[in-house]
């Protein structure tokens, strides 16, 4: 969770610029002064065919083996391709964190695979090697939000973490929706994992 002593600081978003998608969507990216150089956090903006009057929002933090490489052992990267999708229909925000690994960056995530590949599950592997189970914070999603003048939104999300970090920081989340469950050979344990030590959403598993 995020430090409750800590105010909330406001950032500013620059100037979007517009990228053509790999389909050819438009899709506006902005970035943000305030984080610092090693927080390079930003969002992705899309109008949407049909766009919901509530924009829809997708927290997605960074996932360097799952989104850019395909990586099975997680869900990360066809939820990124799913929070797209979405959003070309309904638009919205997809808000990307720079956060690796559940906030323990890439280095210790690898490290992390391989007591996995030992028997441990997906927190006890961050705890063996010292670091928090899950490092994230979404205060700079609240930040980000409300630089963008969004403060009301529906949230793409099966974890109910999210939710409850935003609201705490003044975004009203009107409706959380789970996303699909993409479950592989590889990461069925990791799923039910997450599911029964973090509350996560996922059916059919």
């Amino acid at each position: 969770m995020s430090n409750t002593s800590i105010p909330l600081t406001p950032v500013r978003a620059r100037d979007g610029v517009c990228i053509p998608l790999q389909d050819g969507t438009p899709a506006t990216f902005v970035a943000f002064d305030g984080f610092g150089r090693h927080a390079e956090h930003f969002a992705v903006g899309i109008q949407g065919t049909a766009p919901n009057a509530v924009p829809l929002v997708r927290l997605h933090s960074e996932c360097i083996t799952g989104d850019l490489f395909g990586s099975q052992r997680c869900d990360c990267g066809a939820q990124l391709q799913e929070a797209l999708a979405r959003l070309k229909i309904e638009g919205g925000w997809l808000l990307y964190l720079r956060q690796e690994g559940r906030g323990i960056g890439l280095f210790s995530k690898l490290a992390a695979y391989q007591l996995q590949d030992q028997g441990l599950d997906t927190y006890a592997a961050n705890r063996a090697l010292e670091l928090p189970e899950d490092g994230r914070d979404y205060l700079p999603a609240a930040q980000m939000l409300k630089a963008l003048q969004c403060t009301r939104i529906r949230l793409l999300s099966n974890n109910p973490d999210k939710a409850e970090q935003l609201e705490h920081e003044g975004i009203t989340v009107l409706e959380r929706l789970t996303t699909g469950t993409f479950k592989t050979e590889h990461n069925e344990s990791y799923l039910k994992t997450k599911v029964a030590h973090a509350g996560h959403l996922l059916q059919d598993l």
